[in-house]
Order: structure tokens, then C-alpha cells, then sequence
């Protein structure tokens, strides 16, 4: 076996086995590095999320509270939402085509 072609660095034994470790644990191990970004970017996302359902649960807290103390307000959300009516009443639903 030819070493003359070998860096010098590469010819001692802690600098090879740290290369050795450090592609190990950059590429191969279950806690590679490649992993770690990807948790990450998991995080971040489930960060988000978070934020947009505790905004999406305040606001339906607040629209909840106004329903059950103003009555006008939860008949204007039941004939919106519902479609519901008086018994003299007609409703007309009008569907916008793309």
C-alpha cells in the first residue's frame, strides 16, 4: 500500500478516526445534522400553526360570547350560517360560479 499520495494530516490516527466521526455523525447517524435541520424546519412549522390556532381560538372565543349575550346577533348568525327562517319567510341562496 502507496501512502506517499496521502496528506500528511490524513496519516495520523486521531485526525482520521475525528474525520471518520464527524462524516459518522454528519450523514449516517440517526442524529445527523441533516435531521437536525429538518426538526427544525418541523418546529418552525408546528410554531406557526400553533400561533394560528390560538389567533383562530380567541377570536372564536370572542364571536362565542357575543352569540350568547345578544340574541340579534345569534339570529343574524343562524339565518348566515344556517340558512334558517321565519315561517313567513323565504330564503333565496345566491352561488357565485368560477
Amino acid at each position: 500500500m502507496n501512502l506517499s499520495n496521502v496528506p500528511q494530516y490524513l496519516k495520523n490516527k486521531w485526525i482520521a478516526t475525528i474525520l471518520v466521526f464527524l462524516i459518522w455523525m454528519m450523514f449516517f447517524d440517526r442524529n445527523s445534522v441533516i435531521n437536525q435541520f429538518e426538526l427544525i424546519s418541523a418546529i418552525k412549522d408546528l410554531n406557526e400553526k400553533e400561533v394560528f390556532y390560538n389567533e383562530e381560538f380567541h377570536s372564536d372565543s370572542t364571536e362565542l360570547r357575543i352569540l350568547r349575550n345578544d340574541t340579534a346577533a345569534l339570529e343574524k348568525f343562524a339565518r348566515e350560517k344556517y340558512l334558517m327562517k321565519k315561517d313567513n319567510e323565504d330564503v333565496f341562496v345566491f352561488v357565485e360560479d368560477d
